[in-house]
Formats: C-alpha cells, sequence, structure tokens
C-alpha cells in the first residue's frame, strides 16, 4: 500500500500469480481544512488515516489471498478493531513501563529519574516487540515488502525508472517510514514525560494517555522536518536512529515483491493525475 497525495493504491499478488490492483480517493480533513493542515494538528489526522487505511486494505488483500471467503468489517467494525489495537498498544507502552517503574520507585531519588528509566524501559519494550515478530516467517515477508516499497519510493524519487533492475540498488530503509515515526514518538515521551510529577498511579497514567496525542503531533512535525532536511548533518543525525530501526522492520525483496510495490505506486500515481485532472 502506498499513499500518493490524493489516492491510496494497493496492489497483491493473486493466488494464481497475477497482481491484483486497486485504488480508492483519499478523502481527508487534510485536503478540505486549513485547520486539519496545520502544524501539530496534521500529525495526528495522517496517523488516525494510516491506522484506518492501513486496516481497511489489509483486509481487501486477505480477501484476495482467500477469493472473496472473508466478510468484510465494514467502517464500524474497522473502528472496532482499531480501537482495541490502539488500548492495547496503549496498555503495552505506557501501562507496563509506568508500573513497571512504581513497584523499584524506592530506588529513585527523584521523579525525574524515575521517569527516564520509563521511557528506557518502553524503548526497550518497542524494539524488543519489533525484533521478536520479524522471526515470524510471514511478518519477514511483510518486512520485505516494507523494504519494496521504501527501495520503489526511492527510485521514484530520483527519477529512475520502476523495474526491478533500477530499484534493486536502493537501500530498504526510508527517513519517512512510519518506524522513524514510532521511534520519535518513544523519544519525545521520554523528554516531555520526564518532567511529569508522579502523583498516583491513576493520575500519572490518565496524563500520560492525554499527552500522546501532543507527543505524537511534535513527533509527526520532526520527522517532516527531519525528512524535507535529510541533507543536513544535522537531520541526518536526528534521521539516524529511525534508518538503523529499520534493518529490523524491512528485509531485502525479490524482484517479484518490487513488481508488487511498483503496481502500488502506480496505481496511486494514476490516481492522483485523474484527481488534479477533474
Amino acid at each position: 500500500m502506498i499513499r500518493g497525495r490524493r489516492t491510496i493504491g494497493l496492489a497483491c499478488r493473486r493466488p494464481d500469480g497475477a497482481i491484483y490492483r486497486y485504488r480508492e480517493t483519499l478523502r481527508s480533513p487534510l485536503q478540505r481544512s486549513r485547520i486539519a493542515r496545520a502544524p501539530f494538528v496534521r500529525g495526528v489526522i495522517v496517523l488516525w488515516e494510516s491506522l484506518d487505511y492501513g486496516l481497511r486494505m489489509l483486509m481487501r488483500s486477505a480477501d484476495v489471498q482467500l477469493e472473496g471467503e472473508v466478510d468484510h468489517l465494514g467502517k464500524r467494525g474497522n473502528t472496532v478493531v482499531l480501537g482495541v489495537a490502539v488500548v492495547a498498544a496503549l496498555g503495552l507502552f505506557i501501562g507496563v513501563p509506568y508500573l513497571a517503574t512504581a513497584l523499584v520507585r524506592p530506588l529513585f531519588g527523584s521523579s525525574i529519574a524515575l521517569n527516564v528509566v520509563e521511557g528506557l524501559i518502553r524503548l526497550v519494550l518497542l524494539i524488543a516487540y519489533l525484533a521478536a515478530i520479524s522471526f515470524l516467517p510471514d511478518v519477514r515477508r511483510v518486512f520485505a515488502y516494507h523494504g519494496a516499497e521504501h527501495m520503489t519510493i526511492h527510485a521514484f524519487e530520483h527519477g529512475d525508472p520502476l523495474t526491478p533492475e533500477r530499484i534493486e540498488p536502493y537501500p530498504t530503509a526510508h527517513p519517512r517510514c512510519g518506524t522513524a515515526f514510532l521511534l520519535f514518538v518513544v523519544f519525545v515521551s521520554i523528554v516531555l514525560f520526564a518532567l511529569l510529577p508522579r502523583v498516583n498511579p491513576i493520575v500519572d497514567i490518565a496524563v500520560r494517555l492525554l499527552l500522546v496525542v501532543p507527543v505524537a503531533s511534535i513527533s509527526y512535525e520532526i520527522l517532516r522536518f527531519g525528512a524535507a532536511h535529510e541533507r543536513s548533518p544535522l537531520m541526518r543525525l536526528l534521521v539516524a536512529p529511525g534508518l538503523l530501526l529499520q534493518r529490523v522492520t524491512t528485509r531485502r525483496p525479490d524482484a517479484r515483491m518490487i513488481e508488487v510495490a511498483v503496481a502500488s505506486l502506480e496505481e496511486a500515481l494514476a490516481g492522483d493525475r485523474e484527481a488534479e485532472a477533474a
């Protein structure tokens, strides 16, 4: 799945080996509202839309693979699944680190030190989770397609022909990847949460949950700024951890995977052209 300016492009292999293509016009407040496009607002919208479209395209691709044997969840079903996934993620990456540090609170002289340790636990959990699932064969295949998407986008941005031979030399990491965004979220949360006083578990966790939105907003702006100035030595240093983490979340694809990524990009570009001509 590749997102264009106005279109989502999807491609996947059918059971018979042919490539299934699909594109869908984006219906985003980012296209209609200046407020939605405002800094520190747009990041939250992009994040939610990425989750929503990602889940729907995943279900569509599963339907293609199983030749219609999967029932679509519908918009309400997608919202429920997204909600459950978000709650589980918040429980793992917000609740668990906080509770772990609460158990050793007497060993620390200040809440700042305790909160920094909490952030480091969150970082370790993220890396460990990604590393653990990368050993699953199906996930490794997904990570290879992830790498194919990045390589294809690199080739497109450099004006190269979208053929496997010209795409293969490019790296699987990309500075605007969602993996880098997650890493920025963790780093920004360490800085912001470090200054929070510890009152009691209910208040502390509630405050952290409320701060998830501004943390995501700030992280998106950092990622966006870094990608726009990727030639700057300072920005290269800033995005380096995200690129490093993509060694876990991407794999080198084969030529057939690259063909699927190209088909997805072509659908997104074709949809953008149609929308601009309309």
